[in-house]
């Protein structure tokens, strides 16, 4: 049993303590239902879980139906990430023996394609690009996060930023014209702030300067809002929203324990998050302004790190 750092660092929210093991992507199994259907065509939901296997598997859930898919099968730590952006595939980070990188399968699970292939770094957190082309991913080398992008199929690595400090987490807003990401570049390391870049990695500004810790940055829709893990409070983390302009701070979940990982719902009516607040890592859904919290998973095993399809 291990903990892979420095990748398990960035990974607390979801405390993936972890087997490594080999990568595979058999046929997907359907599971039974659970919660209340949302309805809404609010689609589909990618996340992993310990459900049925000893490790971290992927999973889809489509919101209408409550109708659950197991993509992965095999033993190996998968780490999902998002769906492309005409939702035919997804992107994840993998644990392999040797490195850990990312990948792309079908949204069905099939022809996963590793596209970094890098053992000398810890390659996490990937986002596509508005257009499906691109996808941006952390890379930790030499002690230091920053961030990359590549085409969808992995050629023409571009590094973006060369600070001393950590950048990770970057994630394209809808409209392809900026990107979120985290940086402790202007504070004591490991207290990261949300930062707005262009895509090209020009004309960085920072967003938030409060003090505490932000993770999890995740675009509305509309490109107007910026959803995040907070715990501006000092105590337990809770899901925040903030305008990107910086005005229009609100705590959505405020709850008495820990609350992580938003994503928005397609037409951004409602946002889902994963939290410990039934003893175990579930995932719920709630409305944009924080109300109506429902569990969607209701399971023992633990749900996390949820994300819509488009």
């Amino acid at each position: 049993m291990k903990i892979l750092r420095p990748f398990a660092k960035h990974f607390s929210w979801g405390l993936l303590i972890i087997f490594l093991a080999a990568c595979g992507t058999p046929a997907p199994t359907p599971l039974p239902a659970s919660g209340p259907p949302l309805g809404g065509g609010s689609g589909l939901l990618l996340f992993s879980s310990t459900r049925s296997t000893s490790n971290y598997a992927l999973y889809v859930l489509d919101t209408a139906t409550m109708l659950t898919t197991q993509l992965t099968q095999d033993e190996a730590a998968y780490v999902p990430g998002p769906f492309s952006p005409d939702s035919t595939k997804i992107a994840y980070t993998l644990f392999g023996d040797i490195g850990t990188d990312i990948y792309t399968m079908n949204a069905n699970g099939t022809s996963a394609v590793n596209l970094t292939h890098d053992e000398k770094a810890t390659n996490s957190f990937p986002a596509w690009s508005p257009d499906g082309t691109q996808i941006m991913f952390t890379a930790y080398k030499n002690e230091n996060n920053d961030l990359y992008l590549m085409n969808a199929d992995g050629s023409n690595l571009t590094q973006l930023t060369t600070t001393p400090g950590d950048d990770w987490a970057g994630v394209w807003s809808p409209d392809g014209s900026t990107v979120a990401f985290l940086s402790d570049r202007d504070n004591t390391p490991g207290l990261y702030d949300i930062y707005l870049m262009n895509p090209d990695g020009s004309n960085v500004r920072r967003l938030t300067s409060d003090g505490s810790n932000h993770y999890s940055p995740a675009w509305s829709p509309d490109g107007t809002q910026l959803a995040f893990r907070g715990n501006i409070s000092n105590g337990p983390g809770d899901i925040f929203v903030l305008r990107v302009d910086g005005s229009g701070l609100k705590n959505l979940s405020n709850y008495p324990t820990e609350d992580w990982s938003p994503t928005w719902s397609p037409d951004g009516t409602l946002i889902a998050f994963q939290t410990d607040r039934d003893g175990n890592w579930e995932i719920y859904v709630m409305n944009a302004d924080g109300s109506n919290p429902v569990n969607l998973s209701q399971r023992q095993a633990d749900d996390q790190l949820p994300f819509w399809a488009p």
